[in-house]
């Protein structure tokens, strides 16, 4: 038999569900192992929270055709066939800024977490994370989290214990993008930023792209961590 086509569209009929949301979660997956891909598809499309709107096998097909599907979650294997999933997200997160990245790998080793969140992954789960738990990550990062194992976040919190400190960089920020970056630290999502600063979307965005820049930084992770070790 042959692979199946790179891309999966998936299109549900829009409908309340049993969380309440009137939209579900649109989520794609970029996996190269064919029965994973096609076992957290299944689970995704199962779950009237959830729509699946593309299923990729590899990087390079994601970053030609993921942008026009508007995905919410990025679900990314890190060990792919040509480009990696690492060098994927940070390609992606700079199109796609308010895509919430989730690494799905069967490594445990510091750098590549790492190296995962200074790209601009929310997450990093084990590949023998159950479907059922990989729902959950999905709804706890578009809520502002960032699920990983205990293991995994005490390796976050050693790596940049040890980092060194910041520099001025700093105090180029204005003191509008000190605001913004400073509810980005407590852990409010992007939404609730704007709310709470009672800005647009867009300026948010804007606040954000600035920041990243000022900062050098690719990722919110990377930015939180300048801004705590000031």
């Amino acid at each position: 038999m042959g692979l199946p086509p790179m891309l999966i569209q998936f299109k549900i009929k829009r409908m309340n569900n049993p969380s309440g949301n009137v939209h579900p979660i649109r989520v794609a997956m970029i996996e190269d192992d064919e029965e994973i891909r096609f076992t957290l598809g299944d689970a995704i499309s199962a779950d009237r929270d959830f729509c699946l709107v593309g299923s990729y096998r590899d990087a390079e097909s994601a970053l030609k055709s993921l942008p026009e599907t508007k995905p919410c979650v990025v679900l990314m294997d890190i060990n792919l066939p040509g480009m990696d999933g690492v060098q994927c997200v940070r390609r992606l997160k700079a199109a796609m800024p308010d895509v919430e990245f989730l690494m799905l790998t069967v490594y445990q080793d510091s750098t590549r977490l790492i190296q995962s969140l200074m790209a601009g992954a929310s997450g990093y789960l084990l590949k023998r994370t159950s479907p059922e738990k990989l729902l959950l990550a999905i709804r706890e990062v578009c809520s502002g989290g960032a699920p990983m194992t205990p293991g995994m976040a005490r390796r976050v919190v050693q790596h940049f214990q040890q980092a060194p400190a910041p520099t001025s960089e700093l105090a180029r920020l204005t003191p509008r993008e000190k605001d913004v970056l400073d509810q980005l630290t407590r852990g409010f999502c992007y939404k609730e930023v704007a709310d709470n600063l009672h800005i647009g979307t867009g300026t948010l965005q804007t606040h954000v792209h600035n920041i990243y820049e000022k900062l050098r930084v690719h990722s919110r992770t990377e930015a939180v961590v300048k801004y705590l070790n000031r």
